[in-house]
C-alpha cells in the first residue's frame, strides 16, 4: 500500500477475523509495521472479531511492532479507502 491511510480491500466491514480458523466477522482493524522491512508509511491491517482483537494485537506488540487497533468502520471509512 502507497498511501499509509489506504485499508485494504479485505478490511471492510463484512471481512472475518485473520485469526487462524477463526470465522467470525471482523470487528476491528488491526493496523501494524515492521519497521525493520516497511517504510514509515506502510502499513498493513489484519481485521479482528471481539474475542481475537487482544490476541492479535499482543502477538504484533510482543515483537515490538507498531500497531495501533481500530474499529473496523472507522478505519474502512477512511477516504480513499478500497
Amino acid at each position: 500500500m502507497s498511501d499509509p491511510q489506504q485499508v485494504p480491500s479485505d478490511a471492510r466491514p463484512d471481512a472475518e477475523c485473520s485469526r487462524a480458523g477463526c470465522r467470525n466477522l471482523a470487528v476491528w482493524a488491526v493496523v501494524w509495521r515492521n519497521p525493520k522491512i516497511h517504510s514509515p508509511d506502510r502499513r498493513k491491517v489484519w481485521v479482528a472479531c471481539d474475542e481475537h482483537r487482544d490476541f492479535l494485537r499482543d502477538y504484533l506488540a510482543a515483537r515490538e511492532f507498531p500497531v495501533v487497533v481500530e474499529r473496523l468502520e472507522v478505519a474502512a471509512g477512511v477516504e480513499g479507502a478500497t
